[in-house]
């Protein structure tokens, strides 16, 4: 296959963030309403969506209220900052296929449901922010996932055919933006499957 643009999804694709957002969110939710989301709840109902979305999640189940919701919303901003500090990390494989993509001359971006400090931050503590010929996230969107526009807007951007992409997501929501985008899909079980060997007989 002829593909020119390779779109990354950021936690759980190339980091292993959702772990970090479940740490901060927990943090933040303990300490506003006394309450923290079990383990299996996170990856259920709330693994891949934005923060606000969640917090409207956790309204309508009756958890938080909405006077609570900005108080939440920016004690788990801080919490993320602070727990992506601490843990940020990436295996070296992950390094090598980036810069191996790039100088095969293919075009790379990053789109996440994450807000643009968290994920610059991520993509910058992780050292491969400079690969990346474009990052957008949640907060470039009008609709984030599963709502295709983000996929939509970065092959306009560099010019590029449904064909020619190929998206790498790991999320119920982000696998259905991809696939609702047309673009050729990867589904990735864990950050640890995306290295050169999973992109043998695809791209390299």
């Amino acid at each position: 296959m002829n593909f020119k643009l390779i779109i990354f999804d950021l936690d759980g694709v190339l980091v292993d963030a959702c772990e970090w957002h479940r740490v901060a969110l927990n943090a933040a939710l303990k300490e506003v309403c006394d309450y923290e989301i079990s383990l299996e709840d996170h990856y259920e109902i709330f693994n891949g969506i934005p923060t606000k979305v969640k917090l409207q999640t956790l309204t309508d189940m009756g958890i938080v209220s909405k006077k609570q919701h900005q108080k939440v919303y920016d004690l788990k901003q801080t919490k993320t900052v602070e727990t992506i500090n601490k843990l940020a990390k990436i295996r070296d494989e992950k390094i090598v296929l980036l810069e191996t993509l790039k100088d095969k001359g293919y075009t790379l971006a990053c789109y996440t449901n994450s807000i643009r400090l968290t994920a610059n931050l991520m993509l910058e503590k992780t050292g491969i922010y400079h690969l990346f010929d474009k990052v957008l996230t949640n907060q470039d969107v009008k609709k984030s996932k599963p709502d295709p526009e983000g996929y939509e807007f970065l092959m306009d951007y560099f010019g590029v055919s449904k064909k020619e992409t190929l998206i790498l997501e790991d999320s119920p929501k982000g696998i259905l933006a991809a696939q609702t985008s047309g673009a050729k899909l990867m589904k990735v079980e864990n950050p640890d499957c995306v290295d050169l060997d999973s992109f043998r007989g695809i791209v390299l």
